[in-house]
């Protein structure tokens, strides 16, 4: 199989095995008009295996949505053929637009145009809970 280099735009790079179609979706990466590559279960000799996203074009992404899914991820910056810029993430203190409340007596529930919007509670454990009933996240996206 052979994907060519991107000339400008953006790789996301070790992703967990499994993970890549859940960021596609998230990110919405459909919606683009440019090509972009899934790349999954390539071999890695740290991972074993992982999942690689190719974008052609630089975009705006949700860094906090991408290090909730998976904050071991490698975000690398493509220009002119050469990689500029390379950024780790850490897990976001706050998450909006991923998560689903699935507490039925949430607000949320009832007024569904509030945002879904949760805050790290514990970061050992990677516990999230939703700022207006305090409910712990079940780790639903919204897909």
């Amino acid at each position: 199989m052979i994907i060519n280099p991107i000339s400008n735009g953006i790789v996301i790079d070790h992703i967990t095995a499994g993970k890549g179609m859940t960021l596609y979706n998230i990110l919405n990466l459909a919606q683009l008009d440019c090509s972009v590559a899934i790349i999954k279960n390539a071999d890695s000799v740290k991972m074993g295996k992982k999942d690689i996203i190719k974008i052609d074009r630089v975009i705006d992404l949700n860094f906090d949505a991408v290090a909730y899914i998976d904050p071991d991820v490698t975000i690398n910056i493509i220009r002119d053929g050469q990689l500029v810029k390379r950024k780790h993430l850490d897990i976001p203190e706050r998450v909006e637009g991923v998560i689903r409340c699935t507490n039925p007596r949430c607000i949320t529930s009832t007024e569904q145009e509030l945002p879904h919007i949760f805050k790290l509670a514990d970061r050992e454990k990677r516990i999230y809970r939703c700022i207006y009933c305090e409910s712990k996240a079940k780790n639903k996206t919204l897909d």
